[in-house]
């Protein structure tokens, strides 16, 4: 484990006093969940380059595909933090690439991720304070609310591709989370696209979400489609160390540019501040 991560409760304590909060990005996607665990860690790789402290928190219990081959079998989840049955420090499993993952559980337990809620609530608080940016791979449960309730406070992004079906499917996503969060702004991220048409993606989406919702989208950038990330995920690589050269990896580190800008506000917004890309 990274010694970003091997700090007792009172460094912990200390360094949640004397830094700011971690930048918070909840993912949700309309695309497959191999897709998104894609993105995220190449995402979050571009991050650690650009010098973050980053950790993948995956909430979505059973689609932990992509992350299964990276995982110890004895790594603890938040859930088994919160019940007692494993420590804060061993819920985080350093990557090579310099990244913390971590997992809210490795099957779907709705009924326990609610009843031990706060406790959750509080691992969650301890673990992201070793953070600088916290990348979340989440979803909407039956009752359409996050198995975590900080998720709601960071920026919520939606990843979707050109696709008619995919752009059908992210508007009724946004429906959704309009009808359960209230006005606010969302972000929107195209994969598989050219910048160009990934703008017309967006623009098209935020009209209608504006008009019937009145909900505001910010455009949170595009990945081209682009065989070397395909190659590099096979390698169970990211494609900005396979590939530093590919359009893909040129594209994720524009985005984590953004990410990271001062001037682009991020993370643990509450009122109007928003990433525009």
């Amino acid at each position: 484990m990274s010694v970003g991560y091997e700090v007792d409760q009172a460094e912990g304590l200390r360094r949640m006093l004397e830094r700011p909060r971690p930048g918070l990005f909840t993912f949700l996607s309309v695309l497959p969940e191999s897709e998104k665990q894609a993105m995220l860690f190449n995402l979050g790789a571009s991050l650690r380059g650009a010098g973050s402290q980053v950790l993948l928190l995956n909430t979505v219990a059973g689609a932990n595909d992509r992350y299964a081959r990276l995982l110890h079998p004895d790594m603890a989840t938040l859930l088994d933090v919160a019940r007692g049955e494993g420590s804060i420090d061993s819920a985080v499993q350093a990557l090579p690439q310099g990244m913390g993952l971590a997992l809210l559980s490795r099957h779907s337990e709705p009924g326990a991720v609610r009843k031990y809620a706060t406790q959750i609530a509080a691992a969650f608080d301890r673990l992201t304070a070793q953070a600088d940016m916290v990348l979340l791979s989440g979803a909407l449960d039956a009752e359409e609310a996050f198995p975590i309730a900080a998720m709601e406070a960071g920026e919520i992004v939606i990843q979707v591709s050109a696709a008619p079906a995919s752009i059908k499917a992210a508007y009724l996503l946004l429906k959704r989370l309009s009808d359960k969060l209230g006005r606010r702004r969302f972000g929107l991220l195209v994969t598989g696209s050219p910048e160009k048409e990934a703008h017309t993606v967006y623009d098209n989406i935020a009209q209608a979400a504006s008009r019937y919702m009145a909900t505001q989208l910010d455009f949170f950038g595009s990945v081209p489609a682009d065989e070397h990330l395909l190659r590099a995920t096979g390698q169970g690589r990211t494609v900005i160390d396979a590939f530093p050269l590919a359009s893909a990896s040129q594209a994720f580190n524009r985005i984590a540019g953004q990410f990271l800008t001062p001037d682009g506000a991020y993370g643990m917004s509450s009122g109007s501040a928003h990433l525009g890309v």
